[in-house]
């Protein structure tokens, strides 16, 4: 049964109310019965005479016969009696009142002139009280016998709430009031529902009922369950992420948390939109902030040139980490491939960085800039050379040639000396490398030399650059392509 179906018109039963047997039950799937909170109106009131005029024989105008359907997939239930008690199990009769039945359009109908000709429903007293002889046959579902004799004596009140103070009494009671044409009992029963919380079950039960309802009884029922457009999963996904980087002063904990929702998103292509969108925001605000930070128009246009720098510098280390943490989270899921090539396609921003390296004020006001810079790019490159992230030679290429002279900086200048730092640069001189033995062998050529730096006194501590010479000279010996083929 889906939500956006055609709605289906109320109909009256005619005496058959099976379309609702699947949709209410208090029957537990092992077929015990399931208890109850409270027990039901109807049953206790038969053989006593109701202070409203339920069930009044001195002066009811109708006598309503109620009797069961029996269902063939009634051989497993629990008899009837352990739920009516002592009242006959096969019918028994209701003294009511016409003018109180008359609230439900299915009485209404019933009682009027153009169905009392058919002895199917009404049977016509021949006395002067004109008594009318009802017949409605309830199926046998246990419970729902108790149901239907509650909504009938609510018929005889206003005080809904006397009987629907639960989801799952709502639920017994709504498809009786539906089946009945109950509007103003349909109406307690939805208010009710849209204003407490479900359980996942209840919910299902509730979703069950929408294609019964009108548009404007379901309205709000739906808005709770159903979103407003398709983007909304998205957007609050986003909504989390820069909560998550930018709000919370217990960002660690947050971080985690979103993490793991991140981790637990049913669409992958969904998660990686939204990271997708996360990254190029942050990664934008650093690229301002090193363009302002570098830009010499820009530090001869203010009073206080040092404070701004400051602060552009501070921007861009915060925007930093949370790009770091964006990273993480896209390699966790696979879906950095679109990072990649953002981060193989910055020349400017890399020249910025380059240039904000070698100033001795970002090197005291920032400096654990350079770490956070060369830890994104070696997360990524990390990535690629591993295989989990796939992307064409050219973008490899790109990757080290823009972003090979911002590790030579960093450490030609000292910025990674400490026994961390010392750690990640040679991890990603070993990256670059292993990326470089990938490319065309033009291309490695181009790349190679600018490695030298990587060398060191002793020629022991840096045998990934003599290998990847090793492996160039190697494949230079062989003989030309043209020959080859």
């Amino acid at each position: 049964m889906t939500l956006g179906g055609p709605k289906k018109r109320r109909v009256g039963s005619s005496g058959r109310l099976s379309s609702f047997i699947n949709i209410d039950s208090s029957k537990a799937p092992d077929g015990t019965l399931t208890d109850s909170s409270k027990k039901p109106l109807g049953v206790q009131g038969l053989n006593t005479q109701s202070s409203s005029g339920f069930n009044d024989p001195s002066n009811a105008d109708v006598i309503l016969r109620l009797y069961l359907e029996s269902s063939p997939f009634d051989a497993d239930r629990e008899p009837l009696s352990s739920s009516i008690d002592s009242v006959d199990q096969v019918n028994f009769q209701l003294h009511l009142h016409s003018n109180v039945l008359r609230r439900s359009k299915y009485f209404a109908a019933l009682l009027s002139d153009r169905w009392q000709r058919n002895s199917d429903f009404v049977e016509i007293s021949e006395n002067s009280d004109r008594v009318y002889h009802l017949n409605l046959k309830v199926s046998s579902p246990t419970g729902f016998l108790d149901s239907h004799l509650t909504v009938l004596q609510l018929l005889y009140s206003n005080d809904f709430s006397s009987e629907i103070d639960s989801v799952s009494a709502a639920l017994s009671i709504l498809p009786v009031a539906l089946e009945l044409l109950f509007e103003d009992c349909v109406k307690a029963c939805v208010r009710f529902l849209e204003a407490v919380p479900w359980t996942e079950e209840e919910e299902k039960r509730v979703l069950a009922f929408v294609p019964l309802l009108r548009e404007e009884e379901s309205r709000e029922l739906l808005a709770r369950v159903s979103p407003a457009n398709s983007g909304s999963s998205e957007d609050m996904l986003y909504g989390l992420i820069v909560a998550a980087i930018h709000n919370h002063s217990n960002m660690a904990f947050v971080k985690a948390f979103v993490a793991k929702l991140l981790r637990d998103f049913s669409s992958r292509d969904s998660a990686k939109r939204v990271l997708d969108r996360a990254f190029d925001q942050s990664l934008k605000i650093v690229k301002e902030s090193l363009e302002e930070y570098s830009s010499p128009d820009f530090r001869g246009d203010h009073n206080d040139p040092e404070a701004i720098q400051r602060v552009n510098l501070h921007t861009a280390m915060t925007n930093g980490r949370h790009l770091l943490w964006l990273v993480e989270r896209m390699i966790e899921l696979r879906v950095a491939d679109t990072a990649v090539k953002e981060w193989s396609d910055q020349s400017s921003f890399t020249a910025d960085l380059q240039r904000a390296f070698r100033d001795d004020a970002c090197r005291n006001i920032a400096p654990g800039l350079p770490a956070v810079m060369i830890r994104c790019t070696c997360k990524l490159a990390n990535a690629v050379a591993a295989g989990s992230i796939l992307v064409a030679w050219q973008i490899r290429m790109k990757l080290v040639k823009d972003w090979l002279p911002v590790l030579i900086v960093c450490k030609d200048n000292g910025l990674l000396n400490m026994p961390s730092s010392k750690s990640l640069y040679q991890e990603l001189e070993e990256t670059f490398l292993r990326i470089i033995s990938t490319l065309p062998m033009s291309d490695a050529q181009e790349l190679l030399p600018q490695c030298l730096s990587f060398s060191t006194r002793n020629v022991e501590d840096c045998p990934h650059l003599v290998s990847a010479f090793n492996t160039w000279f190697r494949r230079a010996t062989r003989p030309p392509q043209g020959d080859i083929l």
